[in-house]
């Protein structure tokens, strides 16, 4: 536990710094036009910014929920927040988001939900969003990608980590579709992972490896016969996709420097393209990678300053913000959670009395 801890207060001091470093840099060069940006953004703007990185959290909370009704009926939509917000603030805290799914599989435990179930759960949600998203982000590529290319020779990393996240997509089928084969596939990759050193046990690794195919195998099959839910499921998927992706676009309006309406699809596609440079960004939160990558993509149809002055606000609310929000609900939930099995357990032992 307390390594944990310690694991978290260095990713911590890690996003602190690394925002810090891209604040400076961003600032350094024309200081008084960002701030004089920022502090003319009326108040009732930056109330709506705030609560727009709120809201995208409230869809992810409406998805648990959908699925959640398959593994608990009387899930509700506390819990299903619960989830959502927890889920962030474990994604934002640990490098690449891998810490995510831990941190909902154990705040759903107390939540009623069996880890097996739990798992199956987020599995389901993965499919789904990684499977949206991509689909999503294809057609936003197809539409406006070659023309902002010529603009900006970054977008050239944009592609790298759009076809790495392809290959994701890809191999997620193929578990799905060909298991046996993937396993095969899987047993000759630890096998020369455990030759260059990279693994020390063998057979827990395979193991390991193949209860997870097994489970997102089963996964798939049963959302195969729920096709009303796989629709929902991705209806609000594109909902919550739109809503993240715009938000640069409502900034710019909050900032008083509104953006053609015509150029909305082309905002959402950029934000887009920010998701696949983070790709290559292992760091907490993708922290300082970002910041830059926004710049570097948005400089290409607004000017510099407007893009930094709109990187700040965007940050705060999608991560910043929600990852405060985020921490202090799983304080919350944690003692919550932990006072009724407390309160349980003492009815239990009066009972026995």
């Amino acid at each position: 536990m307390k390594t944990d801890s310690k694991r978290y207060v260095l990713n911590f001091l890690l996003i602190i710094g690394f925002t810090i470093i891209v604040l400076w840099f961003s600032l350094k060069d024309d200081y008084r036009n960002i701030v004089n940006q920022l502090i003319g953004v009326p108040w009732y703007w930056l109330v709506i910014i705030l609560c727009w990185g709120l809201l995208y959290n409230c869809i992810i909370a409406w998805i648990y929920k959908t699925f959640g009704k398959k593994y608990k009926k009387d899930y509700n939509n506390i819990e299903a927040l619960e989830n959502a917000f927890i889920g962030t603030f474990f994604s934002g805290i640990t490098p690449s988001a891998t810490g995510g799914q831990f941190g909902q599989i154990y705040i759903m435990k107390k939540q009623g939900i069996k880890v097996s179930d739990a798992a199956s759960l987020l599995w389901a949600d993965f499919i789904v969003y990684q499977t949206t998203m991509m689909i999503y982000v294809t057609i936003l590529f197809a539409l406006v990608f070659a023309d902002v290319y010529e603009k900006n020779a970054f977008f050239l990393l944009v592609f790298f980590g759009y076809l790495v996240n392809i290959c994701v997509i890809c191999a997620l089928w193929t578990m799905a579709l060909f298991p046996k084969a993937f396993v095969r596939l899987s047993q000759w990759g630890v096998i020369l992972l455990c030759k260059l050193h990279f693994i020390k046990n063998r057979e827990a690794t395979l193991h390991a490896w193949t209860v997870q195919i097994e489970a997102f195998t089963c996964e798939i099959k049963r959302l195969k016969q729920d096709k009303r839910l796989i629709i929902k499921t991705v209806f609000i998927n594109v909902l919550r996709l739109t809503m993240l992706y715009s938000l640069p676009y409502v900034v710019c309006l909050a900032i008083g420097q509104p953006l053609p309406l015509y150029l909305l699809a082309t905002v959402i596609a950029m934000s887009s393209f920010v998701t696949m440079a983070n790709t290559f960004i292992p760091i907490p939160g993708a922290s300082g990678g970002t910041e830059w990558a926004f710049v570097a993509i948005f400089s290409g149809i607004i000017d510099s300053t407007l893009a930094k002055s709109v990187m700040i606000l965007w940050r705060f609310s999608t991560y910043h913000f929600v990852m405060i929000v985020g921490g202090l609900i799983f304080v919350y939930a944690k003692r919550k959670y932990d006072k009724r099995k407390y309160i349980q357990a003492e009815a239990i032992h009066l009972i026995d009395e």
